[in-house]
């Protein structure tokens, strides 16, 4: 059974950084695309960053320039970086094997991991 380990998550003033880590045991991220979802309460779950096997990356409009996922296949490891954080990027974030795939919401959101919190606060 393949279970992602979110970590990194925290409680930061607008303008902080933080860096997400996902890591896997039972399953190697090499060769894999991977991603990382997030959702706030009562909010939908949404796609925020994606990366190909190749490394090629994804982000989505609110986090463009911002955010930077990255991941070291050596380590098992995907990692989103976050910086100038904004109260709205407050959300569990989680980690998602082959982020575009037709999942349901809880699969993208829960399924893999119990997320990890990002709260921004002004």
């Amino acid at each position: 059974e393949v279970q992602l380990v979110e970590s990194g998550g925290g409680s930061v003033q607008v303008g902080g950084s933080l860096r997400l880590s996902c890591t896997s045991s039972g399953f190697t991220i090499d060769g894999a695309d991977m991603g990382w979802y997030r959702q706030a309460p009562g909010n939908e779950c949404e796609l925020v960053s994606a990366i190909s096997s190749d490394g090629a990356t994804r982000y989505t409009d609110d986090v463009k320039g911002r955010f930077s996922i990255s991941r070291d296949n050596v380590k098992n490891t995907v990692y989103l970086q976050m910086n100038s954080l904004k109260p709205e990027d407050t959300a569990v974030y989680y980690c998602v094997v082959d982020p575009t795939a037709p999942y349901s919401d809880y699969e993208r959101c829960g399924y893999w991991g119990q997320g990890t919190q990002v709260t921004v606060s002004s």
